[in-house]
């Protein structure tokens, strides 16, 4: 089988169209999730390591792999890792992040992924010290947005192995809607709120409101612009028994017009059931999904393909090919204004 070919990217734009407004699309972006230490068993060699300089690096693996598909790619994110247990500064990050941005081609549009702003808890918690570290790093790159998904990220301080849905009750709408209404307003860029996942096994759900319908109650009340992550709207559809073609029902009822991003990431079905592995290679259902949106977000900005697997000299493994191929035409095909 052949390598998909690199594509060149579409021209970049801060995303600051209103909700009234068409925006322009920027096309495919690329999200990539960046633990210190080079990752580990699969993804190990992705990620930041240390540099002699003290200010870390991205590794060999990481750099091969944006030489060989930033070109892609009209826009990046990286998702917050933290480099140590301390207080979090931007100048223990800035050098690193700056050399992962400079291996993507000149004139791509850039976003950060925040993983501490917790908006998902319904306990007391200090979102000042996310916002502002975060706002540092827009300041000196530039963010389109910033995204997090509504989930119970930490506990008393305590990180969760996979975020929790918030808890699907109307004094847990009430209290996310609140935590969402305030990092918003400490946010300088516009945040983007991402649908949470629901993976039977590696999460739980507190509650019995509708997902789809408390999600856009938040959305309108907090008035926020949203991230749809197919995986987790099919992880929820799973979860609910709707598979095949019922995995459609309910969709409109989520805030659509709301919607700046779309992303996919590997998911697979276990045992008859939903797992997002993040392991690069996508579901053709995620791809029928994805057709099925597009048209009905009139405010997306872009789609990302996010957590792309790949081997040292970065070529993408072999068994993600086909269904990436499918995503970026489908995607370049959306931003050409061609139907699909």
């Amino acid at each position: 089988m052949t390598q998909p070919p690199r594509t060149t990217p579409g021209g970049a734009r801060t995303a600051t169209a209103t909700a009234t407004e068409a925006p322009h699309r920027l096309g495919l972006g690329v999200l990539m999730d960046m633990p210190w230490g080079g990752g580990r068993l699969g993804r190990r060699g992705i990620g930041f390591v240390e540099s002699d300089d003290g200010g870390g690096d991205v590794t060999d693996r990481v750099r091969a792999f944006l030489h060989r598909h930033g070109g892609d790619f009209a826009y990046s994110a990286l998702a917050f890792q933290p480099r140590s247990r301390a207080r979090v500064r931007p100048a223990d990050y800035v050098r690193a992040y700056d050399r992962f941005f400079e291996a993507m081609p000149a004139g791509s549009a850039r976003a950060f992924h925040q993983t501490e702003l917790n908006m998902g808890t319904p306990e007391r918690y200090d979102r000042r010290p996310a916002a502002e570290f975060t706002n540092e790093l827009a300041a000196r790159y530039g963010f389109s947005w910033v995204v997090e998904d509504l989930g119970i990220w930490s506990l008393r301080g305590i990180p969760m192995p996979y975020p929790l849905p918030p808890p699907l009750t109307e004094p847990g709408l009430e209290i996310a809607t609140r935590n969402v209404a305030e990092a918003a307003r400490l946010l300088e860029p516009p945040l983007h709120v991402e649908f949470p996942g629901f993976t039977e096994g590696g999460s739980f759900v507190l509650g019995r409101m509708d997902a789809f319908a408390y999600f856009a109650r938040l959305a309108e009340d907090a008035e926020v612009r949203v991230t749809l992550d197919v995986g987790h709207l099919l992880s929820y559809q799973w979860l609910r028994g709707r598979t095949g073609k019922s995995m459609y029902d309910g969709i409109e009822a989520l805030p659509l017009s709301r919607c700046r991003e779309l992303h996919l990431s590997g998911c697979q079905i276990v045992g008859g059931k939903f797992r997002d592995l993040h392991h690069g290679v996508l579901l053709d259902e995620q791809l029928e999904l994805t057709e099925y949106l597009l048209p009905r977000c009139p405010n997306l900005l872009g789609v990302s393909y996010e957590d792309p697997m790949y081997r040292e000299d970065g070529r993408l493994v072999e068994r993600s090919w086909r269904n990436y191929a499918r995503l970026r035409d489908l995607v370049g095909a959306w931003q050409r204004g061609e139907a699909v």
